[in-house]
């Protein structure tokens, strides 16, 4: 039973006996097929490059480019166009031959009329599902291509998700030990400044009473004790509480480079080289510049402490979208990778002297304009810290007037 597809199918019937290519022509117009032919393999090839045809009939024995040759060149060329071999000379070395090399099947002449339309129609309906399996082959590599693309994007968004929850988890417990840091140092600095003033009024009243200098020198050692035990207690209580503040319009750049110039000395004689990189225009931020240049004092202080031996300190200054990014990177040894979670704790530090609150101040004034801190880079080439602050005005509107106000978290 012959479908749709079959007799659509263009046959192109190479032969170089004419009575051959006569009959085959009409038993298969008969049938509904176009047909087209040729008397050498030569004409019958330009006649495949130009018909694209479903079906060849080629005659194995042919003066010039025998059969053989040419059906090689189809298949290799024309893979939708299917050959039949006709062939004189029955033996199974040249029927092997024949299949190895592309021929969906080969009929022996003479040949009956329905024995040749059968073996036509069964090859066409073979060629049919063939290629009808070669394009859900096809559809089925670009739907597991398109899987991939999804699973790929799936993933790459899992990813960012997860990594933006364990920030904001961190943000979390950061918050939680600031906040809790605010009533341990506000009960310490009661519990202790209170003692701590009685030592020293005390200690003041004994020395005005000793001439012996040995026993002055005890006494002025013992104060010098009592102020930097208050000292640490003032660091403390910064890095829980906001201290006194006064909001105007500052410029990010002069409030760096004021930083930057209380090192100058240090900078010289560690021979650090220092490259501001700052170019354009950025809009006021509404801050309290002292607030302000603690963020890079602290940051400032890290990096050059980094580099005793020298090196290069760099601070980038850039508006991104509606916020400011200042990158500030030496080229030290690096923080520790097991150290990174903890850096921002109170207390935590690293050096044999240092109270381990620097980064912490710094982190609670950034969370206090609404911004961000994060380490964007530690190698054994260096650190890099970047700061994000909004310029956005009205995130520091409600702080406006404010004259004493606890830790301020925000998200």
């Amino acid at each position: 039973m012959k479908t749709k597809t079959d007799n659509l199918a263009t046959i192109l019937v190479i032969d170089d006996e004419e009575s051959i290519l006569n009959l085959v022509a009409i038993i298969l117009r008969n049938r509904g097929y176009t047909v087209a032919t040729a008397n050498n393999a030569q004409i019958g090839l330009e006649l495949v490059a130009s018909l694209k045809p479903s079906l060849v009939l080629l005659d194995y024995m042919m003066p010039g480019i025998d059969g053989l040759v040419a059906l090689k060149k189809i298949r290799n060329e024309y893979h939708d166009t299917y050959v039949i071999m006709f062939t004189g000379k029955g033996s199974e070395e040249i029927a092997v031959e024949l299949m190895k090399a592309g021929a969906s099947d080969y009929i022996l002449k003479p040949f009956s009329n329905q024995n040749l339309v059968e073996r036509i129609e069964s090859v066409l309906r073979t060629r049919e599902i063939e290629l009808k399996n070669r394009e859900l082959v096809a559809e089925r590599e670009l739907l597991l291509n398109e899987i991939r693309a999804w699973n790929q994007e799936l993933e790459s968004r899992i990813e960012k998700e997860s990594a933006a929850l364990t920030r904001a988890h961190a943000e979390v417990v950061q918050s939680q030990k600031l906040a809790t840091l605010g009533y341990l140092a506000a009960g310490m600095a009661h519990e202790i400044r209170n003692p701590l003033n009685s030592i020293s009024l005390f200690t003041q009243l004994l020395r005005d009473g000793i001439n012996d200098p040995e026993k002055q020198e005890y006494i002025e050692k013992i104060l010098k004790e009592v102020d930097r035990v208050d000292g640490t207690l003032r660091k403390l209580l910064d890095t829980a509480k906001r201290p006194v503040y006064e909001l105007t319009d500052v410029k990010l750049e002069r409030v760096i480079q004021n930083a930057l110039e209380a090192f100058t000395p240090q900078i010289t004689v560690q021979g650090i080289k220092v490259k501001f990189i700052f170019s354009g225009t950025m809009p006021e931020l509404k801050a309290d510049p002292a607030e302000l240049e603690q963020i890079f004092t602290n940051l400032f202080l890290n990096a050059i402490h980094e580099m005793s031996a020298g090196g290069e300190l760099t601070i980038e200054l850039l508006q991104e979208n509606n916020d400011a990014v200042i990158l500030v990177s030496d080229s030290g040894k690096g923080i520790p990778q097991e150290n990174l979670p903890n850096i921002f704790d109170p207390f935590f530090t690293t050096k044999s002297r240092g109270t381990g609150m620097g980064l912490s101040v710094v982190l609670r004034i950034v969370k206090n304009y609404g911004g961000r801190i994060e380490v964007a880079r530690s190698d054994e080439s260096g650190t890099t810290f970047a700061v994000r602050l909004p310029l956005d005005e009205q995130l520091h509107s409600e702080k406006r007037g404010e004259r004493h106000g606890p830790l301020s978290i925000s998200g």
